[in-house]
């Protein structure tokens, strides 16, 4: 499959796309800063561009999906980017849009979202409020294919297993309330729901 992925020398978009790659898919790779992929594959192709000021459309066009990796630590440039990045979608004719999230609007239990509980640690308030507004967003879009996937509580790099569980608007976690996963886990399920989707216009989560 024809794919473009957006943010994908970041954190979490750097597990996306070598997962992406791993399996086969051919990758336009969209990134600020193209030194920071050092993949070489017959594969990839890297376009260097800020999806803010850029035509998000022509850097997407040909491709059957995009996934957005994007991420900022503030609402508004986060909210702007992602009406950039759809906007660029649909000018492109393409209709599958994932994109990633954080799990701050996952909820703890129905109605209580996990960034809305005093116990949500302020240093990340910043870009989990930011996601959620994204968040917000993209569940607008009717003409879209979309789908959203938010991380555990946690999530780090470490082995990637393909074994976790699936859940969709609240927080997974096991029996003693941990609630954890690998970014290359995090991109072994973004790539199933892009091969095989079973999400569409949904958010859905993962964790061990």
């Amino acid at each position: 499959m024809k794919i473009a992925i957006i943010g994908a020398s970041g954190f979490i978009g750097s597990a996306i796309l070598k997962e992406a790659l791993d399996r086969g898919h051919s990758v336009t790779a969209i990134v600020r800063h193209a030194e920071k992929i050092t993949t070489i594959s017959p594969l990839l192709t890297i376009k260097e561009a800020d999806v803010t000021t850029a035509d998000v459309a022509s850097l997407v066009a040909g491709n059957e999906a995009v996934i957005s990796a994007y991420n900022a630590y503030e609402s508004a440039t986060y909210v702007n980017a992602i009406k950039a990045i759809i906007n660029g979608v649909r000018k492109a004719g393409i209709k599958r849009f994932l994109a990633v999230s954080g799990a701050g609007s996952l909820e703890i239990e129905p109605g209580l979202q996990l960034l809305d509980t005093p116990e949500f640690p302020a240093e990340w308030k910043g870009g989990a409020s930011a996601t959620r507004d994204a968040f917000y967003v993209i569940k607008e879009q009717d003409d879209l294919d979309w789908t959203v996937l938010s991380p555990a509580m946690m999530i780090e790099p470490g082995e990637r297993t393909g074994k976790f569980r699936l859940g969709r608007d609240q927080v997974v976690a096991d029996e003693k309330g941990d609630s954890r996963i690998s970014t290359g886990d995090y991109a072994v399920a973004m790539i199933d729901e892009l091969e095989k989707p079973a999400h569409i216009k949904q958010r859905f989560t993962l964790a061990y």
